[in-house]
């Protein structure tokens, strides 16, 4: 039986911070408590003065593997997402081809298997013609993602009865991405009229607007409540959409919101100095919306922080407008990221816990991870709390670049533990061992 015992670390766990041992036992947790030192153990670590939490569970990543594996892999991206302190991801099915039906997601669970260092789950990719595929899930995908706008391949469900049939049939936890198309392309045009396909980056939000957001997410409350259906809603950017959402505890949800990193940390006065770098979907907005989503992680009108992790290779955020690819690298910083706001006395660091382990692990109904609790899987950050670094000349994305290198951040991951392994260890990285497939209680 391997044995690793963690020794006088800080935990925050469960809105409590609490100086304690941990004992893991064949890569679950067997004992929390106080004065284990005495214990015999393979691997002690020393966490004196250092905080133990929960490692981050990501609901959202597009690794693109496979199909695009020029700008990430299974193995590459994962790994950038263990030295980032993420223990646990869901993949989405955007690959190319995409992943529409449950035979496919085979090819992506085996790839995973052997190559991902961090534990996963991957969703099945909504379409127009497809709802049989929906209502005979795989019990081992983690959900069923809806683009309701902003799609590749297949996968822009736009029509009104399919979507009634989603709501209606989908035998688990609907994510859904909510931009209305009809109104981007009426947005676009307007600009491309006036710019040519060269548009200046700081009309993207004017195009990809808080009108797009509100109206689709709109709809897919709406369907939500009429079917009674679990609705989680991806990546939200608006003021404006906050009022379709409740406060309170994620238990008696059956509507929940996420809302991502990089909208937490940018407005759009940061295209000035970030241009396409930033350039996603849905689009960072105003300074007043990032404020209205911080405080709405706060006061739990929102529940989940997430990456939206999207690889693009350096030349794809070079050009004109409209050829350039929308999304962010930089799940190897999100959880320090996060952690700034703590810094700044904006979240607490069990709020963060919350949002980025707990309530990810509650939303989906994963099995036995996601807390630190006996009997759960021993998945782990170690970090220092004042340990001011750049990281620019460390990422281990493929793509190579991140839009928070820059950021002199402030926490520093020092282990990452998944299912009871240790992956990475100040500045080590274990490539030997691999993450498991997400079990889920439904």
């Amino acid at each position: 039986m391997k044995k690793i015992l963690i020794v006088n670390g800080s935990v925050v766990n469960e809105n409590m911070t609490e100086v304690l041992d941990i004992l893991i036992v064949d890569g679950k947790i067997e004992r929390i408590d106080k004065d284990l030192q005495s214990t015999t153990a393979d691997i002690v670590i020393d966490a004196s003065g250092k905080y133990i939490i929960p490692g981050m569970i990501d609901d959202q990543v597009h690794f693109r593997d496979p199909g695009q594996t020029n700008k990430g892999t299974m193995k590459s991206e994962s790994i950038a997402a263990v030295v980032g302190g993420t223990t646990s991801f869901m993949d989405m099915p955007n690959n190319k081809p995409p992943f529409t039906k449950n035979s496919d997601l085979s090819k992506k669970f085996s790839i995973a298997e052997n190559n991902s260092l961090a534990n996963f789950s991957f969703y099945l990719g909504a379409t127009n013609e497809n709802i049989d595929e929906i209502k005979r899930l795989r019990d081992d995908a983690c959900g069923v993602k809806v683009f309701m706008g902003s799609s590749t391949g297949n996968m822009l469900v736009d029509d009104l009865n399919t979507l009634e049939n989603i709501f209606m049939h989908a035998p688990s936890l609907i994510a859904t991405h909510c931009e209305s198309s009809p109104i981007i392309d009426k947005n676009y045009e307007k600009y491309k009229e006036k710019y040519g396909e060269d548009i200046p980056i700081e009309y993207h939000p004017e195009i990809r607007s808080r009108e797009s957001c509100y109206e689709s997410s709109l709809l897919a409350t709406n369907l939500a409540k009429k079917h009674n259906s679990r609705l989680h809603v991806l990546h939200l950017t608006t003021k404006d959409e906050l009022s379709l959402f409740s406060l309170g505890d994620l238990k008696d949800k059956k509507i929940t919101g996420e809302v991502c990193v990089h909208h937490l940390l940018y407005s759009d006065k940061d295209y000035e100095k970030k241009g396409t770098f930033i350039k996603c979907n849905p689009s960072i907005k105003t300074e007043d919306d990032r404020k209205s989503l911080v405080e709405a992680i706060k006061n739990d009108n929102l529940d989940v922080i997430a990456t939206d992790h999207a690889p693009h290779l350096l030349s794809e955020k070079t050009g004109k407008y409209i050829d350039i690819g929308s999304g962010l690298p930089y799940i190897q910083h999100a959880l320090r990221g996060v952690l700034e706001f703590y810094h700044d006395e904006i979240f607490t660091l069990e709020k963060i816990v919350e949002k980025i382990s707990h309530n990810p692990a509650i939303c989906y109904s994963i099995k036995d991870r996601g807390f630190l609790r006996e009997g759960y899987w021993a998945d782990i950050v170690i970090f220092e709390k004042h340990s001011p670094y750049l990281d620019e000349e460390s990422i281990y994305h493929k793509c190579g670049w991140s839009a928070f290198s820059d950021i002199n951040f402030r926490s520093k991951i020092l282990y990452t533990i998944v299912s009871g392994n240790i992956v990475y260890d100040n500045g080590n990285v274990d490539y030997s061992v691999f993450g498991k497939k997400l079990e889920f209680n439904r």
